[in-house]
């Protein structure tokens, strides 16, 4: 698919990140787009800006709210995009949406990584389920999922568990690959692409933070800076010097960083998925560190959890996750 002009896209998570930058990006290229999202003020934002690099005459985009993790709200966003764009089929899916938190089995609580793996997955496989049959309506369908370089290598880092997000993120990978093979055999006008992006700049930090909290709190409570504190200590860090309000500080410049020094921007990440989906790419990775990560964990895989592979691994492109 190389032309996306008079097209219907569908987004999850198209609120911020790269969700919102494929929907700017494919808009101006005279796409239609639906995307969805937990947070009505951020579709807002997006279709605002969307709107203000002029739209193309007749292209529409729709704003949802939906939790994609939930079967009967996605349900819901079919016939909505059904409705408001007037049409029994889309082209393209983008199962974009995500969020971090549940890393440890063991000092998470169970609904936390639940709540991460059943976005992180589930969302992807409820995006692909109920949408599928208007891609096959379609003269041409595409399924964008997006993994993560956490996908094919389960960390970030010696000192943070990431169990909830990295096995979400595997089990997309799997599903893409096989998915492949059975569009192949039973709707060949559709394919299928993983996206494996690295470090991003994204709000993924802070939005799965709101998320997991439910309460779209902006200031870190007594009891999150004590797990921060425990975690940090645990990790060899000396706090003893730091307050309580430093450790907030700490954090809020994490966020910060994480979004604003990241190695590749949302727009490039955005671009390049896109490119991908033009040349009809099944594995899509995104930025220089994660073409590096990739190489490094099939050179040597029984090394890929151990302390000197990650700190190595960091040295070699500036990675400061964990």
């Amino acid at each position: 698919m190389k032309d996306f002009a008079g097209r219907i896209a569908v987004i999850t998570g198209g609120g911020a990140g790269m969700g919102r930058e494929l929907a700017r990006q494919l808009v101006a290229e005279g796409c239609h787009v639906a995307i969805c999202d937990v947070s009505q003020a951020a579709m807002d934002e997006t279709q605002r800006l969307c709107e203000a690099d002029r739209l193309p005459q007749g292209v529409r985009i729709t704003t949802h709210m939906v939790d994609v993790s939930d079967e009967a709200q996605m349900q819901r966003f079919r016939d909505e995009v059904t409705a408001q764009h007037a049409t029994g089929c889309i082209h393209l899916l983008f199962n974009n949406a995500g969020i971090g938190g549940g890393g440890s089995m063991i000092a998470n609580s169970r609904e936390q990584w639940e709540r991460t793996f059943n976005i992180c997955w589930g969302g992807v496989y409820l995006g692909t389920r109920i949408f599928l049959p208007m891609l096959i309506a379609a003269d041409h369908g595409h399924i964008v999922n997006t993994s993560s370089v956490n996908g094919f290598w389960a960390s970030l880092g010696p000192t943070v568990p990431h169990t909830a997000y990295s096995a979400a993120k595997f089990a997309v990978k799997g599903f893409s690959e096989a998915l492949i093979g059975d569009l192949r055999l039973n709707a060949p006008h559709v394919r299928c692409s993983v996206v494996m992006p690295g470090h991003i700049g994204t709000s993924i930090l802070t939005n799965s933070r709101r998320i997991q909290l439910g309460d779209g709190s902006e200031e870190f409570s007594a009891e999150e800076v004590a797990g921060m504190r425990q975690r940090l200590s645990a990790a060899g860090i000396d706090l003893s010097q730091m307050s309580d309000d430093d450790l907030r500080g700490m954090a809020k410049e994490r966020a910060r960083s994480f979004q604003e020094d990241a190695p590749t921007s949302a727009a490039t990440a955005a671009r390049s998925i896109l490119d991908g989906v033009r040349r009809g790419d099944w594995r899509i990775l995104v930025g220089d560190d994660a073409h590096a990560l990739d190489a490094r964990v099939r050179a040597m895989p029984e090394r890929a959890y151990e302390v000197e592979f990650y700190q190595s691994f960091a040295a070699e492109v500036g990675w400061r996750l964990g």
